[in-house]
Parts: structure tokens; sequence; C-alpha cells
């Protein structure tokens, strides 16, 4: 079988790919960090683009929201294009009232109630692993570049949280004390990376907080203020 969401040649895709959920922050990478970015996929309005940063080559695909979409689009990038490491990056809301509204979050690791494990392999496990080694290069790219990260576990949930309450489903969490943030795609990457064998980690940048309602960050803002969380991104998948 070809693939059908990704539609390009194998050649036009990086061995590392940077996973923004937002298509146009994809474009808005592209754009602003590569050199001779290319536009490599437009079906579905899903956008991919492959260029170069400090002279290596990088390709960011937008993986759309939620866990059966960055699913689908982690093991067409796996399976088809031969893809060795993905980094996601994307908006998450705190975990804690120590999280704060701009803090960037490595995960350790995702939590989730989802049923994908179980559905795609009959897997009972609720918390995944991220992969060390791609977290030991963005926690070097960071200090490197004078950047703070905060690491722990997250929490990979299925609904958006802003506008649901989902304290119950919270409180059922068995390390949840320890919960950094919440966001919507993470343990199915990490799940795809597991059945595929290949290496995939989450970097999130906090933009919501029920501990600061009064605090907003509006969609434009969403899309383009994580230039902190994206230097590191492309820092470490392109150091020596």
């Amino acid at each position: 079988m070809k693939p059908v969401h990704i539609v390009t040649d194998k050649e036009n895709i990086a061995k590392t790919v940077l996973f923004p959920g937002d298509p146009l922050r994809a474009k808005y990478i592209a754009e602003n960090f590569l050199t001779d970015a290319k536009l490599i996929n437009t079906v579905r309005n899903m956008y991919g683009y492959t260029g170069t940063y400090n002279g290596k080559k990088v390709t960011v695909m937008a993986s759309g929201m939620g866990i059966p979409s960055a699913s689908l689009y982690a093991y067409e990038l796996y399976t088809f294009y031969d893809v060795e490491e993905i980094i996601r990056i994307g908006s998450a809301g705190a975990g804690n009232k120590d999280v704060m509204i701009g803090d960037i979050i490595l995960s350790s690791g995702c939590y989730s109630e989802s049923t994908i494990a179980y559905e795609w392999g009959n897997y009972k496990e609720k918390f995944l692993r991220t992969s060390a080694a791609l977290n030991d290069k963005i926690k070097k790219a960071a200090k490197e570049s004078d950047k703070i990260i905060k690491e722990g576990p997250t929490y990979t949930i299925d609904v958006f949280d802003p506008y649901v309450n989902a304290d119950h489903i919270y409180e059922s969490c068995p390390i949840k004390d320890e919960i950094m943030a919440s966001e919507m795609e993470g343990f199915g990457l990490l799940h795809v990376a597991r059945v595929c064998n290949k290496k995939a980690t989450v970097m999130i940048t906090v933009v919501d907080s029920k501990f600061t309602p009064e605090i907003e960050v509006t969609a434009e803002e969403r899309e383009t203020a994580l230039t902190g969380m994206i230097e590191i991104a492309l820092k470490a998948v392109t150091n020596e």
C-alpha cells in the first residue's frame, strides 16, 4: 500500500521530523527558520516542508489535532518515508500551579486513557516514555541556548480541556501530582514509535492554565509565539 495522506518522493523527507499540530505553524517554521524550504505535502492542507537549518536537512510536518490524526501521520512518516526520529512541538495546558504560561516542557513520558494502544496491538500500558536519546539532545541544545526547560510527565487527553471540565480524568491518574502539562497528541505518537521501533519525544509550550484563567493567548499568538521551543528543537536535531 502507498501512503495516502503524505504524498511526496521519499528523498523529500529528512530522517528527523519536527511535528507541530497546526499546518500554519509548520508553514511559519519553514518560512522563518529554514533555508531553501520546499513545500512537500499539501494533501488535506496538512502542510509539510523540507529545508535546511545550520546546513542540515530538516522536515517539518503537521500532525493535525488529536491522537488519531497524529498517529496516522507518524505512521506514514516512519513506515513509508524511513523517518527515524520525530519531535512533537506543540502547545499545552498547565498541569499544576507551578507551571506558568510560556514555560517549555520536555515530556519524560505521556499518560493517557486513550484506547489507541489497545486497539492497535492489544497493548495495555497507559504510560509511555519518550526517547531518552532525543531528550538528551534537547536538554543539551537548551543549555547551549541559555533557555530554560522543565522536564516531567505529561497527560495526553482526548478533549480540549479549556472547554470541558476534565478534573475527574486527571483525578483518576495515578501520577496526577507529577503531571506538568496536558496536550492531545503525544501518547499516540509514542505508541506509533514503539510499534515502528523508532524514536519520538514531546516538547510543548504552555499556552493555557486553569490556575491563571485571566491570562489568555490568542490564536495568532499560539501560532507564532513558540519561538523558544522551535529554536531548541532545531538546534537539537542539527547539532553534531
